[in-house]
């Protein structure tokens, strides 16, 4: 059976050395955000998450969701019981507006805790994790009156909420959606329509459940231009706020899946249930992209969390199981043979993995600062930086974050060799559960195309620009260190082939957009390299001014400074080779007809 312990030291290091969390501490919601509080939550999360959540994992996975005659669903066991915890501990009112019941701590931290408790068991932290997004596009653009009839409940996670967006005829093109609201005389709409793919769609942890839905009004503009956004509760809510009537909408099944059993995806029928806009007559779909936003990032958090579970089993099954002989001669000549961790290959995949999920959780972490700032930073300037980030590296966390994460997980099934696929032994539900983060809220293909397509030039390409300066910046700074001189001068030459690409895209996406789509997913894998590789670059220079200062934890800095070097030698080096991707254009690829895909 897997373990799982959270990387609490390793998000100490980042939020309190490396981002210096308590430096922010004038802004508003940081004042609370001390080092030695930051350390209370981290560890009190992580204990939540290891002895709590993880033990569920399993046992939820084999025994997944049940819908009953009526259409309720009961969700595995222990899963009532773990949420009545969680949210008696306030876990889910983290970073949420004190206005509202939450405790307006920073985004940053509340990052953190979503890595621990997806990592720990991911199915169960979807139902949390929809109702944070739900929230988010309430508070945005919900009516006083609708924020004050769901939000509080919704934050106190004694209603939990939901997005529904797909249709049995659409996924990515919402355009397509035929769901129906009719105007009632009282100003509610009767919502009739069919979605699919609906996680957490019905359930059985709290009494009440908060549809976001995009529908048609009868007189909308066809494709997108034409949805609006209505909240539909699965109860309806009194005056008083008390619980009534049954609304008119169900679950009609629950999708047989690959992974994340525990999760209730769901089939929900709509029947002319009762619901109110959220925000403008159809405008819904920038209200839902706040909520899309906000899941894309917990998204990539999923690929980092289920990379992380599976590379701390790879590591432990690497240094206890006896493989075969080392290649320069019997490392424990006692035995009968030595531990896989050896063995070169079996080292590359680990530290692979190491590199990976240490780097992302820095780049994670940063960019929940970033959303901190963008709302809180003193200047206009310094909140548009940090939301230029924000949206520039949204999708290639999601889409570099989940691709990459779903490859560790095969890589620390890979080091258990024939053992690694067997169920009992844990290693392929990391590969089930990791798979979907690669597919929903956005395929990563369409994260990459929105890179390409959208991010690149909003504001001028002010985002990227800005981006490349930042690398620059560090990396000529860096330079002078011989202890971060040589990672410094990979990740500017890696920079440099992003720079190139980026000029590619400007001279030849133009003229024929189908180059950009060629070139979009090795575009989002470069500047997932050279994001990481700036985070990297970071840690090691605050792991190396540690050490001269004679820390006392030793083993953990000269760790950082070796894998930061080991990324910088392995991973920086595919720069050069996804640019040459990118400009090899889309000729060849889009040459054959569509009939010699299917020739014999």
């Amino acid at each position: 059976m897997p373990s799982y312990k959270a990387p609490t030291r390793d998000a100490r290091f980042i939020i309190n050395e490396v981002l210096k969390l308590e430096s922010y501490g004038n802004l508003p919601g940081f004042d609370g955000a001390t080092a030695d509080i930051v350390d209370v939550v981290i560890e009190e999360a992580g204990k939540f998450a290891g002895e709590v959540l993880a033990p569920l994992n399993a046992s939820g996975d084999a025994q997944g969701c049940t819908r009953q005659a009526d259409g309720s669903v009961i969700t595995p066991e222990g899963f009532k019981e773990a949420h009545r915890q969680f949210r008696e501990a306030g876990w889910g009112t983290l970073s949420a507006p004190t206005e509202f019941g939450g405790q307006g701590m920073p985004h940053v931290l509340g990052f953190a805790i979503e890595e621990f408790m997806s990592a720990a068991n991911q199915a169960f932290a979807m139902y949390p994790g929809l109702t944070d997004g739900a929230v988010s596009a309430l508070l945005a653009k919900g009516s006083p009156e609708l924020q004050a009839k769901y939000v509080l409940k919704m934050v106190a996670n004694e209603w939990l909420g939901t997005m529904n967006l797909t249709e049995p005829q659409c996924g990515t093109d919402l355009g397509l959606i035929r769901t129906k609201a009719e105007p009632q005389a009282d100003g509610s709409y009767a919502i009739t329509g069919t979605k699919i793919f609906i996680s957490a769609g019905e359930h059985d942890l709290t009494d009440n459940i908060i549809h976001l839905v995009l529908a048609r009004l009868p007189d909308a503009p066809e494709g997108t231009k034409g949805i609006s956004l209505f909240v539909v509760p699965k109860l309806l809510v009194n005056d008083d706020g008390s619980l009534g009537a049954r609304n008119a909408v169900s679950c009609g099944a629950i999708e047989h899946k690959m992974g994340i059993h525990a999760n209730a995806t769901c089939v929900m029928n709509y029947d002319g249930a009762t619901g109110w806009l959220v925000g403008e007559e159809n405008k819904g779909l920038a209200a839902m992209f706040i909520m899309m936003n906000a899941a894309r990032l917990g998204v990539g958090l999923q690929g980092l969390a289920q990379a992380e579970h599976a590379y701390q089993n790879g590591a432990a099954y690497a240094i206890e199981r006896r493989q075969g002989r080392a290649l320069t001669g019997p490392a424990q000549p006692q035995e009968k043979a030595d531990p896989l961790i050896v063995h070169p290959d079996v080292r590359r995949m680990l530290m692979d993995a190491k590199a990976f999920t240490e780097g992302l959780r820095a780049l994670g972490l940063w960019i929940g600062l970033q959303v901190d700032l963008a709302h809180r930073a003193p200047s206009d300037e310094e909140r548009q930086a940090a939301d230029d980030l924000v949206g520039l590296l949204t999708p290639v966390i999601k889409g570099y974050g989940t691709d990459r994460g779903f490859a560790t997980a095969v890589d620390m099934q890979q080091i258990w060799g024939g053992h690694g696929y067997i169920v009992e032994n844990g290693m392929e539900q990391f590969v089930r559960d990791a798979r979907i983060a690669m597919i929903y809220e956005g395929a990563n293909g369409v994260q990459a195309m929105d890179l390409v397509g959208r991010k690149l030039a909003a504001g001028g390409g002010r985002a990227i620009q800005a981006f490349f300066a930042l690398v620059d910046g560090e990396c000529a700074a860096a330079k002078g260190d011989e202890r971060l001189s040589d990672l410094a001068a990979r990740l500017e030459r890696a920079n440099g082939e992003l720079k190139a690409a980026t000029m590619w895209f400007l001279q030849n996406a133009m003229a024929n957009p189908n180059n950009a789509g060629a070139g979009a997913t090795p575009y989002m894998h470069l500047t997932g390299i050279v994001a990481l590789g700036l985070m990297w670059l970071r840690m090691a220079k605050t792991a190396a001014a540690a050490l001269a200062d004679g820390s006392s934890d030793k083993a953990f800095y000269e760790a950082k400074l070796v894998t930061a070097r080991y990324f910088g030698e392995r991973f920086t080096p595919d720069a050069g080779a996804l640019r040459r991707k990118i400009e090899a254009g889309s000729e060849a690829m889009m040459a054959l007809d569509a009939e010699m895909f299917t020739t014999a």
